[in-house]
């Protein structure tokens, strides 16, 4: 199965979701349709299963990106080492782009990524909330959507890329997320009351 999986992922990246099919991604794992339907009934279920999966590892990794930060740390620093974790996962797994942001999507992908986008909007919140003391709640959710939506625009730059300008890339991500929070939270966080 995880050799079907590897095998759809890659499929997925090359040819998108819509053009993809199972007998390309068969092909692609070196085995027969007929293997490929004992495991899977149809492309979908192959998409369902291998967004499960990356979708387990991805709140694994986004909720080690988005966790609590030590107040002494720069907000710089904090900036980048979340937008690391966040690159590394998606890099290692170009197929979360392709399935989660792609215009063909099956329905039950798009609900959870709608819900992990949701869950990420809330932790970003979660962290913005000490540094902005006394700013109203809707305030803080739409700067974490800004910082969300910078991100996601980025992410798509980011992995059109390779090497050197990739590289490049990334930091202009860091940059563009710094300087737009520096204003609003300083760059010495709160050190308590």
């Amino acid at each position: 199965m995880a050799q079907l999986l590897e095998a759809a992922a890659s499929v997925f990246c090359s040819t998108g979701y819509t053009a993809a099919s199972t007998n390309a991604i068969a092909r692609e794992a070196g085995v027969s349709p007929g293997t490929l339907y004992q495991f899977f009934p149809n492309k979908e279920a192959i998409a369902i299963e291998l967004s499960e999966r990356l979708m387990l590892e991805m709140r694994e990794t986004y909720g080690e990106a988005l966790a609590p930060v030590d107040p002494a740390t720069p907000l710089e620093v904090a900036v980048a080492a979340a937008v690391d974790r966040f690159i590394d996962f998606n890099c290692r797994h170009p197929v979360v782009y392709t399935l989660m942001h792609g215009p063909d999507v099956p329905g039950r992908i798009a609900e959870q990524h709608d819900a992990l986008h949701t869950a990420l909007v809330a932790r970003i919140e979660a962290l913005l909330t000490p540094l902005l003391p006394g700013t109203p709640a809707a305030d803080i959710t739409r700067t974490a959507h800004v910082c969300m939506a910078m991100y996601k625009a980025g992410l798509e730059l980011v992995l059109s890329r390779e090497g050197a300008e990739r590289e490049a890339y990334i930091q202009e991500l860091k940059n563009i997320l710094h300087r737009y929070l520096e204003p609003l939270v300083g760059d010495c966080p709160p050190t308590g009351p």
